[in-house]
């Protein structure tokens, strides 16, 4: 039977552009104009627009509880005014499976602030990207990143408003880099405000691309894919799929190997790939290659999913390409 839900089309904050480089309530107008409902916020958008706020006594540091509060109410007025609906806020980053219980401490006090930031913005999404900190800084014993899961979801579940959390599995993430292993820990934490948000290119760049080879395809890129794709439709309970993204990648020509400009010391060729070369769908004027359609499909496949989040990456500081990618 096809499908008859109607998805709302939402764009991540930073795929029109980082915020030290465009402004916030420009770049909304422009989502707004090009026909988005939604709008994905990423969490330095709002750190950004604390320094539009009067000036506090102290300048020096991190922004402050209430800092953050007023940057949210101000991102809040904006999107409503722009009609856009907040889906959620992003990247709760280098949470789980810290050797550093005392930084895990000092992170979930900061969690406490993001539940009064999210209440603000009228969403109840928090998206944590897998862990991608060196090894020695994480264990991969998955008893302590499921709980570590699981502390975040009570933690939420217990708020007036119950907060979810969508774990994205990062093809770059240093012991989560599939969708597999993420299914694996949202099974495992068994709350039902934990599940995922599925990103095509986190898929396809972990399972059938690889930008360090001269071909940007792993071997046999084509069964690896239909195998991963089918094992997804027949495993994931769409129920715990709280949003998707949907994203393309340039081809690397030459390989991002230690010779390209885009390579860092210490740093996985998919996370400066990720970087540095992220499009939007159906860009092939850049080179965008990956498949990302077939991945979409399955990973919505007529489901209750009603979410599709479109991301890019741009740094031009001009309103035609932040309209252009809108």
């Amino acid at each position: 039977m096809a499908s008859t839900i109607k998805y709302q089309p939402a764009i991540a904050s930073m795929s029109l552009g980082r915020a030290w480089v465009h402004d916030f309530e420009k770049k909304l107008k422009a989502a707004s104009t090009s026909g988005f409902k939604g709008i994905e916020i990423f969490y330095e958008d709002l750190e950004y627009l604390v320094k539009d706020l009067p000036p506090s006594t102290d300048q020096s540091g991190p922004p402050t509880r209430s800092q953050l509060m007023a940057a949210a109410t101000k991102a809040r007025r904006i999107c409503d005014g722009n009609s856009l609906t907040i889906i959620g806020l992003q990247p709760f980053l280098f949470y789980e499976g810290l050797k550093d219980r005392q930084q895990h401490d000092r992170l979930i006090e900061k969690l406490h602030v993001w539940f009064d930031i999210v209440d603000i913005l009228g969403t109840d999404i928090i998206q944590i990207p897998s862990n991608f900190l060196p090894k020695d800084q994480l264990t991969g014993d998955m008893a302590t990143i499921v709980a570590d899961m699981v502390e975040v979801a009570d933690l939420g579940s217990k708020r007036t408003r119950p907060i979810r959390f969508a774990y994205e599995n990062l093809c770059w993430g240093t012991f989560v880099d599939t969708w597999e292993a993420a299914w694996d820990i949202v099974q495992k934490v068994d709350r039902p405000n934990f599940g995922m948000c599925l990103d095509t290119f986190n898929i396809a760049g972990r399972v059938w691309a690889d930008p360090a080879s001269p071909t940007g395809m792993v071997e046999a890129a084509e069964a690896a894919l239909t195998a991963s794709l089918d094992r997804l439709v027949k495993m994931i309970d769409v129920n715990k799929v709280f949003y998707i993204q949907v994203v393309d990648a340039e081809r690397i020509d030459p390989p991002l190997d230690d010779k390209h400009p885009y390579h860092v010391d210490g740093q996985p060729s998919r996370m400066s790939w990720s970087r540095n070369a992220r499009c939007f769908i159906y860009e092939t004027e850049r080179n965008a290659y990956l498949p990302v359609e077939r991945v979409a499909r399955s990973d919505h496949r007529g489901s209750g999913v009603s979410r599709l989040c479109v991301y890019g990456a741009i740094l031009e500081d001009t309103l035609g390409v932040r309209a252009e990618h809108s």
